[in-house]
């Protein structure tokens, strides 16, 4: 029987949560289900984790999990990682978006790829839209580093993730990316009178 369970916990970005399941056999690996990046705030970020993973708190996560975590902190830290050996489970998605996830798994810290890049990666090169879904629905995000995946002549594109592009655009630059940077959104239109 597999046992779901999730832990917050904090990083330079602020309280990020993790969420994994293992068997009740102690030899077996617990696999990520979830990591979700930070909301505004620690509530807020418990209850995304708790709404996607359906897990219990742990108050001590298994040590596969704990080193997992670290890697998480230094990374957001800038001390860039390698997180392609953390096992990973998707219980819903469908096998097209685990092929769009194992592809987005071996972009490397620092590098990026296009939507319609990994299409053409996956044998699809129609399907640059369906891989930006797919990527859009990421559970796992930084192990899955969705946020390396860009538009069209190194623009953002979308990030699902609370603060979008903003949020992207410090991960990227984090790890040293190159992309072209977001213009925020106008506050509104701004009304002159002439008299």
């Amino acid at each position: 029987m597999k046992l779901s369970a999730y832990s917050i916990f904090d990083t330079s970005l602020g309280p990020c949560g993790i969420s994994w399941v293992e068997d009740d056999d102690p030899s077996s690996i617990p696999a990520v289900t979830c990591l979700h990046l930070p909301e505004a705030t620690r509530k807020l970020t418990e209850c995304k984790i708790v709404e996607k993973s359906c897990a219990r708190k742990s108050s001590l996560p298994p040590l596969t999990i704990t080193k997992v975590i670290r890697k998480v902190c230094r990374h957001l830290d800038g001390e860039l990682q390698d997180f392609r050996d953390v096992v990973v489970e998707f219980p819903i998605a469908s096998s097209f978006a685990q092929k769009v996830f194992g592809a987005t798994r071996k972009i490397p810290a620092g590098k990026t790829a296009t939507y319609g890049e990994l299409a053409k990666a996956l044998r699809c090169p129609a399907a640059s839209r369906a891989v930006g879904q797919a990527l859009g629905r990421n559970p796992i995000i930084l192990i899955i580093p969705c946020h390396r995946v860009l538009a069209a002549g190194g623009k953002l594109g979308g990030f699902s993730a609370y603060g979008g592009l903003d949020t992207k655009s410090k991960l990227l630059s984090i790890e040293g990316a190159s992309f072209k940077p977001h213009k925020p959104p106008r506050s509104g239109w701004k009304c002159v009178i002439k008299s």
